[in-house]
Formats: C-alpha cells, sequence, structure tokens
C-alpha cells in the first residue's frame, strides 16, 4: 500500500508539472499581449484566487477547514509565516520578469532548478515537511544532481551570452523559496485538514505580494493599452490550482525533493507535448529537449532508490 500511494503522489506531482507547462504558455502569451509579465501573474494569481474564494468559503467542508486553521494559529500549532507559502511563488513570477531578459530562458531554469534541489535536500533533511525527516542518501543527492544536468541539456541550445550573469542570483533565490515553500504548504494542509483551503492560503498569500509588485510596476509603465479576447488566456490560474493542490497532497508522501524533480519532469513533458501540439512562432522542438526530458525522467527513478546515507 505504501508503495501505491507514493506511485499515485508522483502522478500526481508530475500531472502538476504537465499543467504548469501549459499555464506558463498561457501566462507567456498573456504578458506578450500586455507587454507586462507582472501584470500576466497577477491575472494568474488573482484569478485562481478568485475560483477558491466561490469553492471554499462556500461550502461546509471549506468553513470547517478554514476553522481548523484558525484554532491551528491560535493554539500556535502552526506559525503565521508558514501560511505564506504563495509569496515564493509570487517572488519566483516576479524574478521572471526581472531577469529572463538579461539572463535568458536558460541560465534562469538551471539556476532556479539547482537551488531548488538543494533546498529541497536541505528542507526533507530539516524535516520542515508533512513527512518529516528525511535522510540525505546517495540516490537522492545523485537524482538531484542529475536533475540539474538534464535540465542544463534540456535547454542547451538556448544558452546566450547573458549580459549580467550576476542577476542569476535572483532566480536562485527564488528557486530556494520553492522548496521551502512546497514544506510550509505541507503543513498547512495538516493543520487545516483541508487541501483547497491550504491552495486558497497559497494563491492568497501570492496575490497579496503580486498586487503590490505590480502596484510599482503600473505606477512606473502603466497600465496596458490591450487585453486577449480569447478566455482561453485567462485559464492560468485554474491550472495552477491543480498543479499547488498536486503538490500539497504529493508532498505528504514523497518529501519535498521527490515532488520537486516530477513536477520538474512533468513540466518538461509538458513542455514537449506543447510544442508538438502548439509550436509557438518561430520555436522547434530540439533535440537536446527530448534528451534532457528523458535524464530527468532518469533523476526521478534514481532519486526514488533506496540507499544509505
Amino acid at each position: 500500500m505504501g508503495e501505491r500511494i507514493r506511485l499515485v503522489g508522483a502522478l500526481l506531482a508530475f500531472v502538476g508539472g504537465a499543467f504548469l507547462a501549459v499555464q506558463g504558455r498561457l501566462n507567456g502569451e498573456l504578458g506578450h499581449v500586455f507587454g507586462d509579465g507582472f501584470l500576466a501573474a497577477l491575472v494568474s494569481f488573482g484569478g485562481g484566487l478568485a475560483l477558491l474564494l466561490l469553492t471554499v468559503p462556500t461550502t461546509a467542508a471549506g468553513r470547517a477547514g478554514l476553522a481548523r486553521l484558525r484554532d491551528a494559529l491560535r493554539d500556535g500549532r502552526i506559525r503565521w509565516w508558514q501560511c505564506v507559502g504563495g509569496a515564493a511563488g509570487a517572488f519566483f513570477v516576479s524574478t521572471q520578469g526581472l531577469t529572463v531578459a538579461a539572463l535568458g530562458v536558460a541560465v534562469f531554469t538551471v539556476a532556479a532548478v539547482a537551488a531548488q534541489a538543494v533546498s529541497s535536500l536541505l528542507v526533507d533533511r530539516a524535516g520542515l515537511g508533512p513527512a518529516g525527516r528525511v535522510p540525505l542518501t546517495v540516490p537522492r543527492v545523485l537524482g538531484a544532481g542529475l536533475a540539474v544536468v538534464a535540465v542544463a541539456v534540456a535547454v542547451a541550445d538556448e544558452f546566450g551570452d547573458p549580459a549580467a550573469l550576476w542577476l542569476a542570483l535572483l532566480p536562485a533565490v527564488a528557486g530556494l523559496g520553492l522548496g521551502w515553500q512546497s514544506a510550509v504548504n505541507g503543513l498547512v494542509r495538516e493543520a487545516a485538514g483541508s487541501t483547497r483551503v491550504t491552495t486558497m492560503v497559497n494563491f492568497g498569500t501570492g496575490t497579496a505580494v503580486l498586487l503590490v509588485v505590480c502596484a510599482v510596476d503600473v505606477a512606473v509603465h502603466g497600465l496596458p493599452d490591450a487585453a486577449p479576447g480569447e478566455p482561453w488566456f485567462y485559464a492560468g490560474g485554474a491550472l495552477g490550482i491543480f498543479t499547488i493542490a498536486s503538490a500539497v497532497l504529493a508532498v505528504r508522501w514523497l518529501g519535498v525533493l521527490l515532488v520537486g524533480l516530477c513536477q520538474v519532469a512533468g513540466q518538461l513533458v509538458g513542455a514537449l507535448v506543447v510544442d508538438v501540439v502548439a509550436p509557438a512562432a518561430g520555436e522547434r522542438l530540439s533535440t537536446w529537449t527530448v534528451v534532457g526530458t528523458v535524464l530527468t525522467l532518469l533523476a526521478v527513478v534514481v532519486a526514488a532508490l533506496p540507499g544509505r546515507r
């Protein structure tokens, strides 16, 4: 039964990563029309939060989960700062808008994934997530390292000559935050006893951070001149709900590292499917991307192997 549950958790995290790839395409197109990636991120987070506000506080189960979370905060069983994991996701999205143009997608992605792998190992080792302490083992460390190499291979043809390589510190810090986000979201789920409540809290804190970022952004650059009329451009929030919810569930069974690796694998596979089904203008499927995706799947298998500390 234990292995079956872990497999279900891995599949959930993988599918959540695939949805993240589709969400990235939609948000990218939305940001292109807006001419502002921050506003696109706010629309995505805000749309997800609106859906959750319509479905969580309006149900008896949702209100009960909110009451349990309130009581856990009041009793000190969970701290307020453990409820702001969504801020890490908002910071990650914000760093995309700040650094991708200068660094390129490749450097940004490798810096973020490498930092996320390190963070996940340390968070598991410290026992900060709901799965408790997960020791460092040779397969887990090798799997994390192989995942970083795999992502570097997958985006190898996008490496250019970054104008300011020091900016890679920002996506690296954002990647560290993603490991922590996964852990604290899992703890909120344990306190609330509800995945939907946890997801709503995550979207709420992320939206709050992006509101501040966008207020500064609009004050400097002004509002966009146009917005897309097609409804599917605004579906990123709904996809993000499943991505966060799947991670909240899976981290209880897999730990932070394996959830992160499964999501990265799902994201690369999802990006491959999107590129085949609906390629972006001027983009083509690269052999490096296929090889890197296969290596990422191998990294998940290696990290899941039992091993000595």
